[in-house]
């Protein structure tokens, strides 16, 4: 795992980058949460989505949706940076558009559309 932070607005954003899964289970989210806080002093966080467990993208598993309820709850706001075209459910399409909409969780093509939003948020 990589971190480096950018400024933008005068806000500070930690940009994990990982070839390795980092994310699988709530408590992985936890101690992800609490790694990126201790090293950045962060509170936004932008993640590429392999960094991800597949899980997390079958709404089924109810994955995603115990996971990002952390972010919630330690008030970490997070945007998934990736490809997310190759997903077909609908379910999953309505849910990133449902939080693109609000003002704690993203998902993003690019960095630059993740750091924009955060800075702003």
């Amino acid at each position: 795992m990589k971190i480096n932070t950018v400024n933008q607005n005068n806000i500070e954003i930690a940009v994990v980058t990982s070839s390795e899964i980092l994310i699988k289970d709530v408590q992985s989210a936890l101690d992800f949460m609490a790694t990126v806080a201790y090293e950045t002093g962060c509170n936004r966080i932008i993640l590429n989505k392999s960094a991800l467990c597949e899980g997390f993208f079958h709404l089924s598993t109810k994955l995603a949706g115990e996971i990002l309820q952390k972010f919630i709850n330690y008030h970490v706001k997070i945007a998934i940076i990736g490809d997310f075209s190759v997903y077909s459910s609908k379910s999953l399409k309505d849910f990133i558009y449902e939080s693109n909409s609000g003002k704690d969780i993203f998902f993003f093509p690019n960095e630059k559309q993740a750091i924009d939003k955060l800075s702003l948020v």
